[in-house]
């Protein structure tokens, strides 16, 4: 995909990984639109925020109303970025923090994914990009909850594709390991540090991702720090 005068929808803009796509999206020419509950600081005519809450299909659906208005009903990006975690052991777990990572990570993403996809099936193109995380890929204590939403985000990825590849649609699932980024500010025993991946570089190898050729289809992309911890000693 050429991504000048493309329009992409990104969720989760204010700081991180989203908004590191957001300005590279940007950077490549095309028309973003940002979604979420706060946004960053970046400033660029062709940067659009709208407020939006992703776990409350009510203001997905008006959130992309407002858009389609705006890109004739359009969208050829749409990345699912909005997530948050909870850790610590399962009965320690509230009732609300599961709901929390389940409308959030899941249900975000299937507001999302149920109003851009008619038109991209209508369109014959597009590319949907899911963050899931290795959560996703392997269980890990005192995770359980927030690994239960992320495999629901592999499972939902990996069908969709399936569902939507002969229609032209890309669906590519994101597993990025531990990044430095405020995703851990709900678990203080984790402090961010610079053996992490930067979100930036996650950035980079999804826009290559984007940018792969039309029959060219990255479904699953794994990406870890090679030393999360820091050199060996």
């Amino acid at each position: 995909m050429i991504i000048k005068d493309k329009i992409a929808v990104v969720t989760g803009v204010s700081r991180g990984i989203g908004k590191a796509l957001t300005e590279q999206l940007l950077s490549k020419g095309a028309r973003v639109f940002g979604l979420g509950r706060n946004n960053n600081e970046i400033s660029h005519p062709d940067y659009v925020f709208i407020p939006c809450d992703v776990r409350d299909f009510i203001s997905v659906k008006r959130t992309f109303e407002i858009l389609f208005e705006q890109t004739q009903n359009k969208v050829d990006i749409l990345i699912n970025n909005a997530g948050l975690g909870y850790f610590g052991f399962l009965e320690d777990t509230s009732i609300e923090q599961w709901n929390e990572m389940q409308q959030t990570n899941v249900n975000g993403i299937f507001h999302c994914c149920k109003m851009a996809l008619p038109g991209m099936k209508k369109n014959q193109t597009g590319h949907i990009i899911n963050i899931a995380s290795t959560a996703a890929l392997e269980g890990m204590p005192k995770v359980s909850a927030y690994c239960a939403s992320k495999w629901a985000v592999k499972g939902l990825s990996e069908s969709l594709f399936r569902e939507v590849r002969d229609f032209k649609i890309k669906v590519t699932c994101v597993y990025p390991g531990s990044t430095k980024t405020d995703f851990f500010r709900n678990s203080p025993d984790v402090k961010p540090h610079d053996y992490m991946l930067m979100p930036e570089d996650v950035s980079s190898s999804i826009m290559h991702a984007i940018e792969s050729p039309d029959n060219f289809h990255t479904v699953n992309l794994e990406i870890r720090p090679l030393q999360p911890k820091g050199p060996v000693k």
